[in-house]
């Protein structure tokens, strides 16, 4: 049987359908903002993973099946397959990882509405990463500093205090500052302030926020203090990180 025949088929397949999505407008994610969401997840960093977590079956999704509630079904089916191998690959214990999948799966082939698959696919990111940063956490120190980092993460978008994580943790501050200087290396704020200033990278780079935006939803003081210790900790003030790393609007979608 001559196989050229079915490759030449094949092609005018992929270009019917390209030419189809082009008319529609229509491109795929990028994959350099694909690629640091997965990335997000398998480091355990809930703050990328929540920037650039998309609607499943929106924008740069494609177009799988007729029916709309079967179209999310097999997007969140594959996001599922890409999630389970990248926290393997973070070092999730395959079999941890897979029974998760099964059972995600398993929970997304009962779904009778398109609200249903849009929670679990929230729920799956979540869960995943939560892993992804307790196994990253839990070789390095110790439960009461696991929970001070959990509690950090949760709660970065307010205002954090030290005798908050050690009256939720049920310590006194002594202890708990001691502690953590000796097992993170850096004081309690000294450590929320390279959090902060990691998650407003993140948000140059990723998002639409402005300067003064990120710096109310971050709590810093004030736009000028913001400015100064994201400058102490990269080198630049946060109109050039923008200008030198924000993914445009062409280079996400």
């Amino acid at each position: 049987m001559d196989a050229f025949p079915l490759l030449e088929e094949h092609g005018e397949l992929l270009y019917h359908q390209y030419f189809t999505q082009r008319e529609a407008e229509f491109e795929h994610a990028g994959f350099e903002r694909e690629l640091a969401f997965y990335e997000g997840i398998r480091s355990g960093n809930l703050e990328v993973v929540k920037l650039l977590i998309t609607p499943l079956g929106g924008k740069g999704y494609g177009k799988l099946s007729n029916n709309s509630l079967q179209n999310l079904k097999y997007h969140l089916v594959i996001t599922i397959a890409m999630v389970t191998r990248f926290c393997i690959n973070g070092g999730m214990l395959p079999e941890e990882a897979f029974s998760l999948s099964d059972a995600y799966i398993l929970k997304t082939d009962s779904c009778k509405s398109e609200n249903e698959i849009h929670k679990i696919h929230s729920e799956i990111i979540i869960d995943f990463t939560k892993r992804m940063r307790l196994i990253k956490n839990r070789n390095i120190f110790s439960k009461p500093i696991i929970y001070t980092l959990d509690y950090i993460s949760d709660h970065l978008h307010n205002r954090i205090t030290i005798q908050d994580a050690a009256d939720y943790l049920s310590l006194s501050v002594p202890y708990l500052s001691r502690l953590f200087k000796t097992e993170v290396g850096v004081t309690f704020s000294e450590y929320i302030t390279i959090k902060k200033v990691e998650a407003a990278a993140n948000m140059l780079q990723f998002s639409n926020y402005s300067s003064s935006e990120i710096s109310t939803l971050l709590h810093f003081s004030s736009q000028s203090y913001f400015i100064k210790i994201f400058r102490k900790h990269t080198g630049m003030t946060p109109k050039e990180y923008k200008n030198r790393f924000y993914l445009t609007k062409k280079s996400l979608f």
